[in-house]
């Protein structure tokens, strides 16, 4: 246990925040880099009833500004906040899409240390400035260059691995895995379109709907493309601009606990980067390395979970984390889903907020928001849907393929 609670958060909307002009192909920013710090940063510290002089230090998490908005050293940024931050030290983190949640975890070593009292953690991403094919070049530098991201290998075909290997090693028919894959995005679809943060407030929200998008068109165009098979368009998550942020303190700090969730427990394990080299492609290794870490230091076990965000960056990964969680047995998350396990009503529900397939997923923010997110759960002033009951929430953030693993315990201190 930690003995760190969250205090305050925040969470910015998330979507495409650029408007291109057709006839000149002219880029405007809406919604900047710089704009989405401030705003999520702000916002969080105000949440926590905090000042930004009480403030110590601050953790920013960005996966790759320098390609996507050509701008480093992006942790100073937050001393435009508020005037009272100058000269407080402020480090960048990242580790892909889980940057922001190795922001956190860096910001609870500082004050576990005592070398801060309060932390602002912010996580940021500015990825619509760029045209698709080089955002996704931007993206396969956070595989293993020498063999995936030179080779061509994109994060699709990277998860489609998985998939094929998880479809191969539980002989699963390609139509009954589709539609476990369908019935996965349907949820995150029909959770976000009550999420007035999220992205994709429209989405398909059955798996009818999702499967009428298969069809061509009368123009000869399908909506629902095949990207790397068996993962098609809407197994994807979403190109995102967003910021998340938090603030943390000792738990022994916190002076109102109806609004403190403590850090209970926490799961870092990192897997080789390279998906050639490791074995059991149909299972997250790793990530169940860091569940076990995170449920043993906050003392709990899957049955205690209400509620959790996990890292659907493709739909295939949210059955293979509900797995490493323990809320399905192994080869069974596919066939929970279609029984309608996880949804709002059942015992445990899995993203609310619509997870990364429908809330969106600004790479360096995605950890952040989780975290936001189940926070506002447990504190009962959820975004979106309320869950059923909110007394334990956990996080699993994802980096690369696989490769980064952040399991968050989270539970409420009152």
């Amino acid at each position: 246990m930690s003995n760190v609670s969250i205090v305050g958060a925040y969470n910015t909307e998330f979507g495409n925040f650029v408007l291109k002009d057709k006839i000149s192909g002219l880029l405007t920013d809406t919604r900047t880099y710089y704009d989405l710090l401030i705003e999520a940063g702000r916002g969080a510290i105000r949440d926590s009833g905090l000042e930004a002089k009480d403030i110590d230090a601050v953790y920013v998490g960005s996966c790759s500004p320098g390609s996507f908005i050509n701008q480093e050293h992006v942790a100073p940024l937050a001393t435009e906040i508020d005037p009272a931050l100058r000269f407080k030290p402020m480090t960048r983190c990242e580790s892909a899409c889980a940057s922001s949640s190795a922001a956190l975890y860096n910001a609870l070593y500082a004050v576990e240390a005592g070398r801060a009292r309060h932390v602002l953690i912010i996580g940021v991403e500015k990825m619509n400035l760029l045209p698709t094919a080089q955002m996704t070049h931007v993206l396969s530098c956070c595989s293993h260059w020498p063999s995936e991201g030179s080779k061509g290998w994109t994060f699709p075909m990277l998860f489609a691995a998985y998939a094929k290997g998880y479809q191969a090693h539980y002989q699963i028919p390609s139509e009954q895995l589709e539609h476990m894959l369908y019935t996965v995005a349907a949820l995150c679809y029909k959770n976000g379109a009550e999420n007035p943060l999220a992205q994709a407030r429209n989405g398909p929200a059955t798996v009818d709907a999702i499967r009428k998008l298969n069809q061509l068109d009368e123009r000869g165009r399908c909506k629902n493309m095949m990207i790397a098979e068996p993962l098609r368009l809407h197994d994807c998550s979403l190109v995102s601009d967003g910021a998340a942020a938090l603030v943390i303190t000792k738990s022994a700090n916190v002076s109102n606990r109806h609004r403190a969730v403590e850090i209970a427990g926490i799961g870092h394990s990192v897997e080789r980067l390279a998906e050639n080299v490791r074995p059991n492609m149909y299972e997250l290794m790793a990530g169940k390395d860091a569940v076990a870490k995170a449920y043993a230091e906050a003392g709990i076990s899957a049955a205690d979970i209400d509620l959790a965000e996990v890292h659907d960056c493709f739909t295939i990964n949210q059955i293979l984390s509900t797995e490493a969680l323990g809320l399905s047995k192994d080869g069974r998350a596919g066939f929970d889903y279609l029984e309608g396990r996880f949804t709002r009503a059942d015992r445990v529900a899995v993203n609310l907020s619509g997870g990364l397939k429908s809330k969106g997923h600004p790479v360096g923010a995605t950890g952040a928001s989780m975290h936001a997110l189940i926070y506002k759960q447990l504190i009962g002033e959820a975004i979106g849907v309320q869950a059923r009951k909110a007394d334990i929430g956990v996080a699993f953030n994802v980096g690369g393929s696989a490769v980064t693993n952040c399991v968050t315990v989270l539970r409420k201190l009152s």
